[in-house]
């Protein structure tokens, strides 16, 4: 039973992984430069009055609007139209992503009044946190730093590469 389930953890791992670090990677820096460029003093002061369960419906919204983009997407690739399939699912993953990041940053301490989203958001650092404890995630996060640090290193080079062809030609 172990040897099964040691190569779905692996698999389920690096699925996990990629998805996230890939979708995270360029929302949670969205999130960020929103928030610092566009306040929105009145909508932000809106949301923060909120009680606990108009904070939950409010957060739902975009999960619910943008989830069913999924199985269009799926359905846009597999009918030929891989470029628009493509487009529509990282669009509106990415935009799902930076809404419930913001929001979730603003309601997080009232949603955790709601016993249910409490429970719910326990299980899930839990699961995140057995995840990332397994051999799985640690082998698929020293491949992902592995890679990010050559893209780093080539681009380094490039750019050493590049400068010294500009001072040259002076």
């Amino acid at each position: 039973m172990k040897r099964i389930l040691k190569p779905i953890t692996y698999i389920l791992a690096a699925i996990y992984f990629l998805v996230d670090a890939v979708f995270m990677a360029v929302a949670r820096p969205i999130s960020l430069w929103l928030g610092r460029h566009f306040e929105f003093k009145r909508l932000r002061a809106w949301i923060k009055s909120l009680p606990p369960y108009p904070s939950l419906a409010l957060f739902s919204v975009p999960v619910i609007i943008l989830e069913p983009i999924k199985p269009l997407a799926a359905y846009l690739v597999a009918t030929g139209q891989f470029l628009s399939g493509v487009a529509a699912f990282v669009g509106c993953e990415l935009l799902k992503l930076v809404l419930v990041e913001r929001l979730f940053h603003l309601t997080r301490d009232k949603l955790m009044r709601i016993p249910a989203f409490a429970w719910v958001y326990g299980k899930f650092t839990e699961m995140k946190a057995w995840l990332q404890a397994t051999e799985a995630w640690r082998a698929i996060r020293a491949l992902s730093h592995a890679a990010k640090d050559y893209v780093l290193r080539t681009k380094a080079k490039l750019a050493g590469s590049f400068s010294r062809l500009v001072t040259s030609r002076d």
